[in-house]
Formats: C-alpha cells, sequence, structure tokens
C-alpha cells in the first residue's frame, strides 16, 4: 500500500512539474478586476456595440517576480462560429498595473508604453465589445492576463494564434476576469 501511494505522489509530482514547465513562481498570485463589472457579472453596454464600444477598464495586482510583459486576450467562448476573439494587446510594459478604460484603437498604444494591439474577429485593431446575437442568452466575456518572462517580439496587428505561438513557454502567471452580457 505505501508502494502504490508512493508511486502516486511521484505521478501526481511530475503531473503538476511538466503543468508548470517553464513556469515560475506561483501561478495563482496575479489577479485582475474591473472597477467597470464584478467577475461573472454583466458588463455595462457602454462596453458593447450597443453602447461606444469602449474597453472597460482592468486592474491587476500580483506580478511575480521577472515579469518583462503582459498580454492580455479578450474572448467569448459562447459565439455561435466558436471561440470569438474580442482584444488582442501584448507588449504591456511590467510595471504597468492598469489598463484605463477606452484603450485607443491603434496599432500601438503610446499611453502604454508602446504596447501594440492585434486584430480581434470583427478584423479590427483594438477592442471589439461584446455583440452576441440577440436572443441567444448571456455569454461570458473573458479577460485573460498574462504574465510573461520576456516580450512577444511581434508587430502590431498580430493574430491571437501568433500571439499565443510566441508565449509558449513564456507564461510565469496568468489571470482571468469573466463578465456577462446578453442582448434581448
Amino acid at each position: 500500500m505505501k508502494r502504490t501511494i508512493f508511486a502516486f505522489a511521484t505521478l501526481l509530482g511530475a503531473v503538476f512539474a511538466a503543468l508548470g514547465e517553464g513556469q515560475e513562481g506561483p501561478m495563482a498570485s496575479l489577479t485582475i478586476s474591473s472597477p467597470d463589472f464584478r467577475n461573472n457579472q454583466p458588463i455595462p453596454a457602454r462596453h458593447s456595440c450597443e453602447g461606444v464600444d469602449a474597453s472597460p477598464a482592468l486592474n491587476w495586482s500580483g506580478t511575480p517576480p521577472g515579469t518583462e510583459s503582459f498580454a492580455l486576450i479578450c474572448d467569448d467562448p459562447d459565439a455561435p462560429v466558436g471561440v470569438w476573439t474580442h482584444w488582442v494587446i501584448y507588449g504591456i510594459p511590467p510595471t504597468t498595473t492598469a489598463l484605463p478604460g477606452g484603450v485607443d484603437k491603434t496599432d500601438t498604444v503610446a499611453s502604454l508604453g508602446g504596447a501594440k494591439q492585434g486584430m480581434n474577429d470583427f478584423g479590427r485593431v483594438g477592442y471589439g465589445g461584446p455583440c452576441p446575437p440577440r436572443g441567444h442568452g448571456p455569454h461570458h466575456y473573458h479577460f485573460n492576463l498574462f504574465a510573461l518572462k520576456g516580450v512577444a517580439d511581434l508587430p502590431p496587428r498580430a493574430s491571437r494564434a501568433q500571439l499565443e505561438h510566441a508565449m509558449r513557454g513564456h507564461v510565469l502567471a496568468q489571470a482571468d476576469l469573466v463578465g456577462t452580457y446578453e442582448r434581448e
């Protein structure tokens, strides 16, 4: 019995080591929030296609040691066509602890230390807010923040897939904030 428990503990340790390969520090230390909505609560209409389509303000804490940049991907896994990407922004300086509401929809954002924005699934640069089909029920919008060892060496207008490829093996921590939105 002791041998079985030891073997299981060894296997479990190997699994956790593999999951954390390329990672440093505690994965759970990074947290993200918004003054505009609470986790798992509705996103105000002003941040949607029914409003001014401005990005919400985001705040984070718990930056792990060794962080050299941040990246953020916002998506909707409830979209009828599959996961829909609403925002890709990367190269955010490591000293940054917040994104203001209404980030400019430009290739680079000077006010964020030259952070670069990628293409969303609307075919535009920057944030594209919630715009689910009417009567489709509430959709869930994930604001995934990544603390990175290194800076994603990508030009502006990169795709989500390009950013995810560039981040492989460089994620020190990840945090997720979920907002909901429904069009009547």
